[in-house]
């Protein structure tokens, strides 16, 4: 039985969201959860689902202490070493449990994550990968999505060999389509750092069909889209915004526009299949790909059914051995290019 720590102090509806979560996901999939954080606070909200989580797998760990939205991340990871978080990174690191998952403080999880677990040896630096819906009701990933502010044209091309094992576990995708998001499809478009690592890519085993404009994340032609962090983290945030604007239009639409019964009751299905298509809650967070040990961070906002989904995801990576074909497939292709 796969064993799956959760922050259970991190989200802005921590440790509601966080335990309820934990009782669907134990339930539905068969996992192992040990709860990290304020034992009091955790066991208070467990009694409220004393008819719900009879039998299940379900653990309480103590932590003492709880990284806030407000933290700085570099501070939090030096001064806290007793939170949730840290917790959690080390029952992962110690053979305790397999994978963690947050809703916490992006950063700090980033940075507990990396120094706790540390990277894969074969990784330069780990990567944040999101999963985008696309118009042809599938799922594209792109990373890195703010893992890394600057990046070099080899981690690029490490990060499209993380995104496209990833891809591969989790869509069932023999042979995904990897491609380099730029300012034009044309090679000779971009900055250096995208020209660097197109030629990379070009020379990889990967399936890589060129660059890609930002058009294109949704379009759903290709599968995995790789970027530095800096230009993966705007697209995110334009992404999140644009689907929440684009939610209250319709909404508002819907209720002013519509005088029959019929014509509302239409409107109001087609605009909950969108809201359902473009819910972040049924991809569970994005994984921090390159570090020992599987790590889910999922959305401060997280509602039971993302954390639900969060360990979905975390507990398919490691049946799936991801972290094992990482390493293998980025040693594989370093010591092909030094022969």
């Amino acid at each position: 039985m796969t064993t799956i720590a959760i922050d259970a102090m991190g989200g802005d509806h921590a440790p509601r969201a966080e335990v309820e979560g934990a009782i669907l996901a134990a339930r539905e999939f068969g996992v192992r959860i040990l709860l990290v954080g304020i034992e009091a606070a955790i066991r208070q909200e467990l009694s409220r689902h004393r008819d719900r989580d009879r039998g299940l797998p379900i653990e309480v760990v103590g932590a003492a202490e709880v990284i806030t939205m407000s933290d700085s991340p570099s501070q939090a990871f030096r001064r806290k070493k007793e939170s949730s978080m840290h917790v959690a990174a080390r029952l992962v690191r110690d053979g305790k449990a397999e994978a963690m998952v947050s809703a916490g403080n992006t950063g700090a999880a980033m940075t507990v994550a990396r120094f706790v677990l540390g990277t894969l040896p074969s990784v330069d630096r780990p990567a944040l990968a999101a999963a985008f819906p696309n118009m042809k009701d599938k799922v594209s990933v792109i990373l890195d999505v703010g893992a890394n502010v600057d990046s070099k044209p080899e981690q690029i091309r490490q990060f499209a060999v993380m995104g496209e094992i990833y891809f591969r576990a989790i869509w069932g995708v023999k042979r995904p389509r990897v491609a380099l998001l730029s300012i034009g499809e044309e090679e000779m478009k971009g900055n250096e750092l995208t020209r660097e690592a197109s030629n990379l890519l070009k020379q990889s085993s990967l399936n890589f069909v060129g660059n890609v404009e930002g058009r294109d994340v949704f379009r759903g032609n290709v599968d995995v889209i790789v970027c530095d962090g800096f230009i993966g983290n705007v697209a995110l945030k334009i992404s999140e915004g644009l689907v929440e604007h684009v939610q209250g239009m319709l909404k508002k639409a819907i209720k002013s526009s519509l005088s029959s019964q019929i014509g509302y009751a239409l409107s109001k299905r087609a605009f909950d299949d969108f809201r359902k298509r473009t819910d972040s809650s049924e991809t569970g967070g994005a994984p921090l790909l390159g570090v020992r040990g599987i790590t889910i961070i999922a959305h401060g906002r997280s509602n039971p059914n993302a954390i639900k989904n969060a360990i979905r995801v975390a507990g398919e990576l490691c049946r799936a051995r991801v972290n094992e074909k990482i390493d293998q497939e980025l040693s594989a292709a370093a010591v092909a290019a030094q022969g």
